[in-house]
């Protein structure tokens, strides 16, 4: 079938870069043709803090990615997080400008710069997202496309997310020096929620928990729409030195130890069970029951989730989530880790990974791949909108007003 071109998404993290190639064909359907991951030293936290060696990540990770694609990339979506990123609410109110009441595309327009004026960030910061949630019709509520309606009066609910304008500046300007242009950047959980969420888990009301290595990304969902967001400062990352201290080994011993025999919970971990630990120095190594690596992971988990729980309550949605929480990122990998938080939070908890896809399926079915397809899948929704020649990262307001009305039109 023929293929109508690539579309990328590159997921800057703290401890790995991942591309993502995908191709459309001529229905629209997303096939997954190359993939590619590097150490990434260059970030802290989500927030660049070393440029040449996070630009040389990205080319490290994107020629992998090229050569199993066969393509070679000028533009990507770049996924963002960092404890900068905010996100609140906002409405906007206009009143219908044409003579016969009929609501058009520019009062549409016209409503979400409204909801965008009103919830206008300091100077320091910049919207990555307006989200219109709901639009509201000479008092009725809950219209999803108003255009062609007839009102006098109308109104939209909208949910803005901002970061701060140097470390976002700071994400593009490593994308350029490895040859790149942004065609826009991605909220990290809403990119992830591309990958890993049902329509059904959306509508009904979800959380997005993407555990990297330096923060965890939450995004709430609810009645289809992104509601709440929040970026926790520990992660991945934070276990890995909790167990290099705790057992006494190096940081790359920590990883793999995590990574090969890491468990959420020492209850379901069988005490027969025992493991090596290489020492720091070239000692002999140890033999230590299973059991003790996780014992030092629980307390942090405990803190990990201490956090989402008190997050999941500041946002007023505790009772609108019936459809739990959906674990992704590579610290979700963690064995019993669903148990774990089911038990944790009473909620009904998941593992996620991406969906929705073909093509390399098997080289990307990992939730450590989620934000990079999901960054695919968000760019192809837009190139299937909008068609090839269009930017979705236009650098004027009004470029992206014309781009959020025509995802609202489109059911975006």
């Amino acid at each position: 079938m023929a293929r109508r071109g690539p579309v990328a998404g590159l997921d800057i993290g703290t401890t790995k870069v991942c591309a993502v190639v995908g191709e459309l064909d001529e229905d629209g359907e997303l096939h997954i043709v190359g993939a590619g991951t590097a150490p990434s030293p260059g970030i802290r936290r989500g927030v660049v803090v070393d440029l040449d060696s996070t630009a040389a990540a990205i080319e490290q990770a994107l020629e992998r990615a090229e050569r199993m694609a066969g393509v070679k990339l000028s533009a990507v979506h770049v996924a963002v997080s960092g404890e900068h990123i905010t996100s609140a609410d906002s409405r906007g109110v206009v009143a219908v400008a044409r003579g016969d009441h009929e609501i058009g595309d520019a009062d549409v327009a016209r409503v979400i710069d409204a909801a965008r004026m009103a919830a206008l960030p300091a100077s320091d910061r910049e919207i990555i997202h307006l989200l219109p949630r709901d639009f509201i019709v000479d008092g009725q509520d809950g219209v999803k496309r108003p255009v062609g309606m007839f009102g006098v009066r109308l109104e939209v609910e909208a949910h803005i997310v901002t970061g701060v304008a140097t470390a976002l500046a700071n994400v593009s300007k490593c994308a350029q020096q490895a040859g790149l242009e942004v065609e826009a950047m991605v909220l990290e959980p809403l990119a992830s929620a591309e990958a890993v969420l049902s329509p059904a888990e959306r509508d009904l009301g979800v959380v997005v928990a993407d555990l990297g290595g330096g923060t965890t990304s939450l995004g709430i969902f609810a009645n289809g729409g992104l509601c709440h967001v929040s970026v926790l400062p520990v992660a991945g990352a934070h276990i890995t030195s909790d167990i290099a201290v705790g057992l006494r080994t190096s940081m790359t011993e920590a990883e793999k130890l995590k990574i090969r025999w890491g468990a959420a919970s020492p209850g379901g971990v069988a005490g027969s069970e025992m493991i090596e630990v290489f020492n720091v120095g070239g000692r002999e190594p140890r033999v230590l029951p299973r059991r003790a690596l996780a014992d030092v992971i629980e307390p942090r988990l405990d803190e990990i989730f201490s956090l989402v729980r008190g997050e999941i309550r500041r946002s007023g949605y505790t009772h609108r989530i019936p459809s739990g929480i959906v674990l992704t990122g590579g610290t979700a990998l963690l064995e019993g880790l669903e148990e774990y938080v089911e038990s944790r939070l009473g909620l009904p908890a998941r593992i996620g990974g991406p969906g929705q896809i073909t093509g390399l399926v098997e080289a990307v079915r990992s939730p450590i791949f989620s934000t990079g397809v999901g960054l695919t899948l968000y760019a192809a929704r837009a190139r299937d909108h909008t068609g090839p020649g269009h930017h979705n990262g236009s650098h004027t307001f009004w470029d992206r007003t014309r781009t959020w009305v025509r995802d609202v039109l489109q059911g975006g």
